[in-house]
Order: structure tokens, then sequence, then C-alpha cells
């Protein structure tokens, strides 16, 4: 008798004591998540599992894939409550979305149908809340805030700034020492303005000297200068103030600004906490630039898979795009197939590890703009049937591992950055001025809509707002980590164009290891 018949041998002996008659698919299933187990795990997973099938009240004592699916995942999460997982992926378009109010000084939950063909009035719309948000933010900075704290002297608010607004300006005929908080645009081709609710003044930046970040058209940005005879004369000029998450989440009260089942934020939940402080092996590996139509690439992650069947990470990230060469669907789905029949021989990986899917933008059945829908099941169909753990997600996509928040985009971000910038920083690491970039701008797009295209109803799938721990970009340009603000940005680099290099993150240390695939002879 071969190993796996005699396990599935003892998993129908001890469904059959329960009562119930396991279908034979279902207990190869198993058998094949627990054979590479020893015999003494092997024996109390198979009660685990039986017992969790139990607790599911069949209506049938037949007991099918389905069922011992469901009673592997809450096998896993024993211990946590209903809404709390070790490892969920959200789509972009499961994103809560929020609204500021003024009155009440808070975000409250926006509540409104959303579609993917937006009306006019979305675009101003979602500009108004990007702008309102940093707003606020600024308002609070202990430059400009104008409360007197307890028993400090009144002369001590001398040097606060005050934060004016356009209207400000175009009232008078000069104003001394303006600082203005505002959207870069073109209004005139060849001439910059500050834009904000109340109106648009233009600028000379002749003489202005510029902040640590990338500053680009479509950034929201602080002017400190004097106006004069209807422009405001610039002398420097960057971003608005950062801030903690932890600052930040005090404003949306008890809702949940994360996503997912749980009503509240598992941020602070207990359980989660206690046990990403347990797993100090946990780990999550993302690598960008998948070419499955590529010969070499696809022996390169045969050989990463095989290397990670001995200790198994609980997701694998994957991002496109998924066919160097711009191929019929039918060969992107033969490519997706191999993948399956690649991954099936892998036992520790299908029975722990989570295999995450997201597109780029130029993988088939979508245009090119942000948020991007999931990869087709039709082309990915016979990878999820050889690896059942395949998760396929949108382009962005939020992961929630334990406490852990992580951002995930595959899109040229440093590249797009770069080049519409206008004025390329000449002292510092790129990283560090990308990072300064998404940190205070608090989105993943901070870009006018012709460069960066985005769906005006799910701005809020690109909101980083509050800062999350990990913000990891799929950038064809050389990897890098940067930690500000207590938040980790990651760009993971292409995977065939870096010699094979990938991005491995542990979150209970919260450290990023640099790793690259060895030749083999």
């Amino acid at each position: 008798m071969s190993e796996i018949s005699r396990v599935k041998s003892q998993i129908v002996s001890r469904f059959s004591i329960g009562g119930f008659q396991i279908r034979s698919d279902a207990s190869l299933f198993l058998a094949q998540q627990i054979l590479s187990l020893g015999e003494a795990e092997r024996k109390q997973w198979i009660t685990n599992v039986a017992n969790h099938v139990q607790s599911q009240c069949l209506s049938l004592p037949v007991v099918e894939q389905k069922h011992i699916e469901l009673a592997i995942k809450d096998a896993n999460n024993t211990g946590l409550d209903d809404t709390e997982s070790l490892f969920r992926v959200i789509d972009a378009f499961d994103v809560p979305s929020f609204k500021y109010c003024e009155e009440r000084k808070k975000f409250l939950p926006d509540t409104g149908k959303k579609s993917l063909l937006a009306t006019p009035d979305t675009k101003s719309s979602y500009i108004r809340e990007r702008y309102l948000l940093l707003w606020q933010k600024t308002c609070r900075h202990e430059m400009f805030s104008r409360r007197l704290a307890l028993g400090v002297d009144e002369s001590a608010n001398s040097n606060k700034k005050i934060l004016r607004k356009v209207e400000n300006l175009l009232s008078t005929s000069s104003m001394d020492e303006v600082v203005l908080l505002g959207l870069l645009t073109q209004l005139t081709e060849g001439r910059f303005y500050l834009e904000d609710l109340t109106g648009s003044v233009p600028i000379d930046l002749s003489t202005a000297s510029y902040s640590t970040g990338l500053l680009c058209e479509g950034c929201f940005l602080l002017a400190f200068g004097n106006y004069r005879e209807g422009i405001l004369k610039i002398d420097q000029i960057g971003f608005p103030p950062h801030e903690l998450a932890s600052s930040s989440r005090s404003f949306f009260g008890s809702y949940n600004s994360w996503g997912g089942p749980s009503k509240s934020l598992l941020k602070y939940s207990r359980n989660l906490a206690d046990l990403e402080k347990a797993n100090v092996d946990h780990s999550l590996v993302f690598l960008s630039d998948c070419w499955l139509d590529n010969g070499m690439v696809m022996e390169k992650l045969s050989q990463l898979f095989r290397g990670f069947d001995e200790y198994p990470p609980v997701a694998i990230i994957l991002m496109g795009p998924f066919a160097r060469m711009n191929e019929n669907v039918y060969t992107i789905k033969s490519s997706f197939q191999k993948l399956g029949e690649m991954l099936s021989s892998c036992e520790k990986l299908k029975a722990q590890t989570d295999l995450v899917l997201v597109p780029s933008i130029d993988d088939p059945a979508a245009a090119n703009i942000l948020p991007r829908p999931p990869i087709p099941d039709v082309l990915v169909g016979e990878l999820k049937k050889r690896y059942p753990r395949t998760i396929v997600t949108t382009n962005p996509c939020r992961l929630q591992y334990c406490t852990q928040q992580i951002v995930v985009c595959r899109a040229d971000l440093v590249t797009k950055l770069c080049r519409n910038t206008i004025n390329f920083p000449k002292q510092g690491l790129l990283e560090e001025h990308f990072a300064r970039t998404l940190i205070n701008q608090g989105t993943l797009a901070p870009l006018t809509p012709i460069a960066f295209p985005t769906h005006w109803n799910y701005d809020a799938a690109l909101s980083i707002y509050p800062l999350p721990d990990l913000i990891v970009i799929g950038d064809p340009c050389q990897g890098f980590h940067i930690t500000e603000q207590e938040c980790t940005v990651m760009n993971v680099g292409s995977f065939p164009k870096s010699k094979f290099a990938f991005k491995v993150y542990y979150p209970s240390t919260k450290t990023v290891e640099d790793s690259q695939l060895p030749d083999e002879e």
C-alpha cells in the first residue's frame, strides 16, 4: 500500500467513527495536505479537521472537499474570533470609502453606490476629498495649530504660521509670508497654479527652494512666499506634513478603515498580536514581472518553489505582467496551467502557503487604469484546480497579516514620478524622495489622471491614509526598501531583470530581506 493510500485509509476510518462518509476526492485532498507531516502530526490534524467538520452541522453525513477546505481554514484560525484570520486578501473594490466631515472633525463612511462608469462630478469630488484629508492633517500640525497648551505663555504662539486659502489672496493686492496648501496644476500651458476649493492663483517658482520629494503636477503642495500683483512668488515649496498612523486612526472613530469582514480594526486585536509575536518564522514573499511565457523565468520559479517547500511562507505574492509578449489569451491560459503543474508537486506549500496573483495593466482583459480587476477565472481555472490555495485579486490590493496592514501595487510608479517631477532632486537617495512623496501625499497616485489613470469612484482603493505597516510597489527599476514614519516602503524590482532577486518580509520583526536565486549548474 502506498503512503498516500495509507493516509486516506486513516482519514476514512476517523470520519467513519464520527458517523460521516467522506468522498474519495475529499479524502485525497486532505491526504495531500498532510502527507508531508510526521505520523503524530497527521493524526492530530485528521482529528482537528474531523472535529471542525462536525461543528459545521451538515444536512447529510456526507463530507465533500468544500467541507474539508473550510475545516482546514477553521483549524488554522483556532483561538481567533469569527472575523479574525491569520492572513486575508482584500481587493480594491471592497476597500471602504470615507469622507471628511468638517463640522465633526472626523471621517465618516461613504455609503453611496459606486460604479466604474462614474459621473462627471465625481472627478472634482475625489480631488476635493484628497484636499480635505491633507488640509485637516496640516491644520493639526504644530506649525499651524493655534491652541495654547495649559501653562504655556501666549507669546509662544507668535511663531505659529497661518494657513491661508486662495480666496484670502484674491481679496487683497498684496500679502507677505503667505502659507498656502493647494493642488499643483497647469490651467494654461506652461504656467503653474496652486488651486484649492476657493480658487486658483498663478505661482512663480523661479527662485523657489524645494523640499525632499518628487514634486509633480497633481500633487498637493505647501507653499511659502509673498503675494504681489496677482502672483504668488514662492520662496519654499514642498509637501504637507506627515503624520503617524496612530494619530490618523483616531479620526476614524470605531470604524474599520482598512477593510475586511470585521467591524472593528484588527490592528487592535490581542489574539492576532499574540499570534504575530509567536510566529517569528512566518514570512511573505514578493516577486514582480513573473513572465510565465519565458522559459528561464519558469525555471527560476520552479527553483524558488522547491526551495520554499522546505520552509513554507504564509503567502507568495506574484505580480504581473504574467506574459512578456502580447500573446493571445489561450497561450496565457496554458502558462498558468504549467504554473499549476509546477506547484502541484510542492506538498508543504499546498498545505500551508497561499499563492496571490496581482495583475499589471499589461495583463489581459482590463484597460490601462487602476484599480484593475483580477485576472479572469477562465485563464487561471486550471491553476486553481492544481493549487487550491490560489487567490486572484485586484491591483492594487490590501493584505492583512495578523495586525499588520500591507498595500501591494504593481505599477511603474517610481518611473512615473521621476518622469513627471518639476524638480528632480540633486541630493539624497531616490528611495527617500519616493517614500516621502507617497507618505506625505497619502495616496498611491499623486499624479494627474492623464499621467496615472484611475477610476474616480474608487480612489479610496489607492489611499494610504492612515499609513499601513508596509507599502509594496512593483516597479521594474532597482529594488529598495526604506522606513519612514513607522511605514516601510518597498520596491520589489523586476524578477528577471534583477538576475532573479525578490523580497521576503518578516511581519513579526517588520524586517525586509533581500534575496536572490543562485545559479544552478
